[in-house]
């Protein structure tokens, strides 16, 4: 006999298939891409939020997802400026890494230091792998890469890991306020 209460679905160990369907439904309302489309509407726009299957954590995935050129993914990274935790948005091509060296350059600080999940979350109001463009608590200093110029669509990220938009370097720019700048080669 099976103990009170117990139920099979909620067992270690056991995965039970996700109604794909369901799993759609339930992103595409998540409170986070909500506020991702509606910082967009307050901006003129209303793209198709399409939610990826699998995660779209990294530009390797979510270009394996969309069928696109990794470059077109558009990845919101968060640094440190110096020995601050002041945070600094750079709106990245997936083609390259960001060299770190080049921008603390360009920028006039020490260095850019990798911010943490907490500064992450604290500065943008999402989680890592799911870091939009748009809808932070509070205006981000911001840096978009060149490279993204080259492509006249590109994916960036809806407020979580599944679910991704498109838009271009110039609807970026406009709604970011972000400083263009070659951030890698």
């Amino acid at each position: 006999m099976l103990p009170e209460g117990f139920r099979p679905e909620a067992s270690p160990g056991r995965t039970l298939p996700v109604n794909s369907l369901f799993m759609t439904e339930a992103i595409s309302k998540h409170p986070a891409v909500e506020r991702v489309r509606a910082a967009l509407a307050l901006h003129g726009l209303s793209p198709e939020i399409t939610i990826l299957s699998d995660s779209a954590r990294s530009a390797k995935e979510a270009a394996a997802g969309l069928a696109i050129e990794v470059g077109q993914v558009c990845s919101s990274l968060i640094f440190t400026l110096g020995d601050s935790t002041e945070p600094l948005l750079i709106l990245t091509s997936g083609r390259h890494r960001v060299d770190t060296d080049l921008v603390a350059r360009n920028l006039g600080v020490t260095h850019l230091g990798r911010a943490d999940a907490d500064i992450v979350r604290t500065a943008t109001g999402f989680a890592i792998g799911g870091v939009s463009p748009v809808a932070h608590p509070a205006p981000l200093r911001t840096i978009i890469d060149e490279a993204l110029s080259a492509y006249d669509v590109v994916w960036a990220a809806a407020g979580h890991p599944h679910a991704v938009y498109p838009t271009t370097f110039k609807e970026l720019l406009h709604i970011t306020g972000a400083q263009p700048m070659v951030v890698g080669d």
